[in-house]
């Protein structure tokens, strides 16, 4: 019986920091288009839009945060 073996890839964390911004800058841009669209929205579908760009908010904040501590990865070499 023939094993097949598969190698892990290494962790590739050479463009996350890239990657990290575009998706700040995809969340940001989805913050605006619904921003757009609560101007017709029903008070019940303009709050949960509300909602829905709070936790937007909260996930830039956290992308941020990772893209501070890759660059400073990167910079050290990925230790």
């Amino acid at each position: 019986m023939k094993m097949n073996h598969q190698q892990s890839s290494r962790d590739d964390r050479t463009d996350n920091v890239e990657r990290l911004q575009d998706m700040v800058q995809n969340t940001i841009e989805n913050i605006e288009a619904s921003q757009e669209t609560m101007a017709f929205a029903s008070d019940e579908e303009r709050q949960r839009i509300e909602a829905k760009n709070k936790r937007r908010e909260e996930s830039i904040e956290a992308f941020r945060n990772e893209i501070k501590d890759e660059a400073s990865d990167r910079e050290n070499g990925y230790r």
